[in-house]
């Protein structure tokens, strides 16, 4: 089974107030094993950035300035969610940006399953705190290359924290760590 862990970075928090997506990240992971395929861009969001997403992103208004448009990689990025589920952690911000993306190129909303991490790990953990950087304290998730929220980097982190939260182990290749593990059990 094919699944997508997505994330966006936007210029702030409303679409009322016009904000846009500044960038995009999707991870593609088959029977919850990381793919090669990525999709990934930063996007011109044809206009400012806030002061408060730039202090989370830290996306200038130039750097942005120079690259694609939404509307010239829509098509592709449909296309790579296309039929897949998608694991998001709020989706109903990333979902709320992208659907008014859509909606802005005359496309029709998202209609992929969703998976909520956020939802998810609030009723796992009620109570606790449950933001990406939380969740990868409680699962000892190695965070500390995210200085800034960017998208490919909170994908990879939200794919070990879904693979915690849904019970799964992470595949661990490291074969000295599962003999000693093996010797620990007394086998």
């Amino acid at each position: 089974m094919k699944e997508i862990v997505l994330d966006t970075e936007t210029t702030g928090i409303s679409i009322k107030e016009g904000h846009r997506i500044v960038e995009i990240g999707c991870i593609e992971m088959e029977n919850l094993v990381p793919t090669k395929n990525k999709f990934h861009y930063y996007l011109n969001p044809e206009r400012k950035v806030s002061e408060k997403a730039f202090e989370v992103h830290g996306y200038s208004d130039e750097f942005l300035s120079n690259q694609k448009k939404f509307s010239e990689i829509s098509d592709d990025f449909l296309n790579f969610i296309k039929d897949k589920k998608l694991i998001i952690h709020n989706s109903e911000f990333d979902l709320s940006h992208l659907n008014n993306e859509l909606k802005l190129l005359g496309k029709d909303k998202i209609d992929n399953e969703i998976v909520d991490t956020l939802t998810l790990a609030r009723n796992k953990f009620p109570g606790s705190p449950v933001s990406l950087d939380a969740l990868c304290k409680r699962f000892r998730i190695d965070n500390s290359n995210r200085a800034k929220h960017t998208a490919l980097i909170d994908c990879d982190l939200l794919a070990k924290v879904y693979i915690n939260l849904i019970d799964q182990k992470e595949p661990t290749f490291n074969l000295t760590e599962t003999a000693d593990e093996y010797e620990s059990h007394g086998n």
